[in-house]
């Protein structure tokens, strides 16, 4: 997987999680407050689409996950 699957999938993980979290309606409520790191999650995305500049990215690149634009790996078959 690339760096930008990761972040889709951490990004939507995230907002499902605090939705669950905020809404008052939801069996697992805590507090309306966890909407706020719903919209945190929004904004960040937001800026990194506008500046593409984010965070997470930076952090998985750095732990070895390759980006999208690296192209597929290759596989040594030299037997």
């Amino acid at each position: 997987m690339t760096t930008e699957r990761y972040v889709r999938i951490f990004a939507g993980t995230f907002v499902l999680a605090s939705l669950a979290l905020g809404v008052e309606g939801s069996p697992i409520f805590v507090s309306r407050w966890f909407l706020a790191f719903t919209a945190f999650v929004g904004v960040n995305l937001l800026q990194s689409g506008v500046t593409r500049f984010c965070p997470l990215e930076l952090i998985l690149r750095a732990l070895g996950v390759r980006g999208a634009g690296d192209g597929p790996r290759r596989i040594d078959r030299a037997a």
